[in-house]
């Protein structure tokens, strides 16, 4: 059985007090909230990047971030990426082969919120994209399998279950089984933990791979994923109109609104069908 990667060294819901409202009466009681805390990434060459993050996974955050924007592809291509000891929320990067055009990619303000992926940044870095190898025709998704991920995906999500207030992130080989979850306040902070395992672990380009989002499929999230080479993304919301523009050009199947037993697909079906390989093809 395929081992299940949930992450190490979460830190869970933050306790406060409040006032809950219940059934005309009011009670003073503990909740736990998703924890939210600033993030610091330096690389040489580049102003730091300061993002809004749940902690734990932070060097797969900085690493998928990496990924994302172009600057890595590889996990040889950092020399160090590391927790400074002394400072536990600054990340520390540098690259085997740094270049200029590399850290270009990673122009941005000083900081970047939990809810945006591309607030702050100077320009969206499309070029990064361009001259990527054709996506893999796989993999094959029969619509029964499709409508499991994403109630498998919820099933993980420690931190959701304990707050509510945490997007998840998970990743899916062709046969439907389930290789990592990642959770955080920001939806690309879930996804960059998510690639950034992948990558580390070397297992990218993820063709033949699903990912699945718990939220709505924005410009930032497909772009990661056309990064990571991911055929087929599925979300539990609704994909932007730049999301379906970027499926439709760069061949992601994409898939929004997954529940049980409905979702719609905004871009290239013939992945998803009532038999696992229907062209009989590898």
């Amino acid at each position: 059985m395929t081992s299940l990667s949930q992450g190490e060294g979460r830190i869970g819901g933050a306790l406060v007090d409040i006032l809950a409202h219940e059934n005309g009466g009011v009670m003073s009681r503990d909740d736990q909230v998703a924890v939210e805390e600033a993030l610091e990434i330096r690389l040489a060459g580049v102003e730091p990047v300061i993002t809004m993050r749940t902690p734990g996974n932070d060097r797969e955050l900085a690493a998928g971030l990496m990924l994302s924007e172009g600057v890595v592809r590889h996990p040889r291509d950092f020399q160090t990426l590391c927790t400074l000891v002394d400072q536990p929320d600054v990340i520390q990067i540098q690259l085997r082969r740094p270049g200029g055009e590399k850290t270009a990619l990673l122009e941005r303000s000083s900081l970047s919120t939990s809810a945006c992926g591309v607030c702050g940044k100077k320009k969206l870095n499309l070029e990064s994209m361009q001259g990527l190898p054709p996506l893999s025709p796989g993999p094959w998704m029969t619509r029964e399998r499709l409508g499991d991920l994403a109630a498998r995906m919820q099933e993980h999500q420690a931190l959701f279950a304990c707050t509510g207030g945490l997007h998840g992130a998970a990743l899916f080989d062709a046969r439907g089984e389930m290789l990592a979850v990642r959770e955080d306040v920001g939806r690309h902070n879930a996804l960059d933990k998510l690639l950034g395992w992948a990558l580390l672990n070397d297992r990218l380009p993820l063709d033949d791979h699903a990912v699945m989002l718990s939220g709505r499929v924005s410009f930032e999230l497909m772009q990661k994923c056309i990064m990571a080479r991911v055929p087929l993304v599925c979300a539990v919301s609704a994909p932007s109109s730049y999301a379906v523009r970027l499926a439709r050009e760069f061949g992601v199947t994409l898939v929004g609104f997954l529940r049980a037993s409905r979702f719609n697909v905004y871009a290239q079906a013939q992945r998803i069908s009532d038999a696992d390989n229907p062209s009989g093809s590898g």
